[in-house]
């Protein structure tokens, strides 16, 4: 299983960006796949995720209305659109996925990781 994340950056309050997570080694649409974020000195959270077998799409309260997740345009693809980007998104992204949309409550019960990208925002 490979998850290669792509697309992080330095960007000011306000602007935007998009993340790209390429996804290998297993049935796309069996799984959730989406993102987790981890700024520095808190734990891991559930940032969104898209699962096509069950049906669902996930956003966290904090990111509802600004950033909206999607897959296709290419095979195996799932992206990440970023808008009015506050300086408390500040993490390193992760793209993840599980079997279950459930999963994305809390960080140890993902199956799989990708690396991070860096995401920056700057007042």
């Amino acid at each position: 299983v490979q998850l290669q994340a792509s697309g992080g950056g330095l960007v000011q309050a306000g602007g935007s960006l998009r993340l790209s997570c390429a996804a290998s080694g297993f049935t796309f649409d069996d799984y959730a796949i989406g993102w987790f974020r981890q700024a520095p000195g808190k734990e891991r959270e559930g940032v969104s995720c898209i699962s096509k077998s069950e049906g669902r799409t996930l956003y966290a309260t904090s990111v509802k209305g600004r950033f909206t997740i999607s897959s296709g345009s290419a095979k195996n693809m799932v992206y990440l659109q970023m808008n009015n980007l506050k300086p408390e998104d500040t993490a390193v992204y992760y793209c993840a996925a599980d079997r279950s949309a459930s999963s994305w409550s809390k960080a140890n019960w993902i199956a799989y990781w990708g690396q991070g990208t860096q995401v920056t925002v700057s007042s």
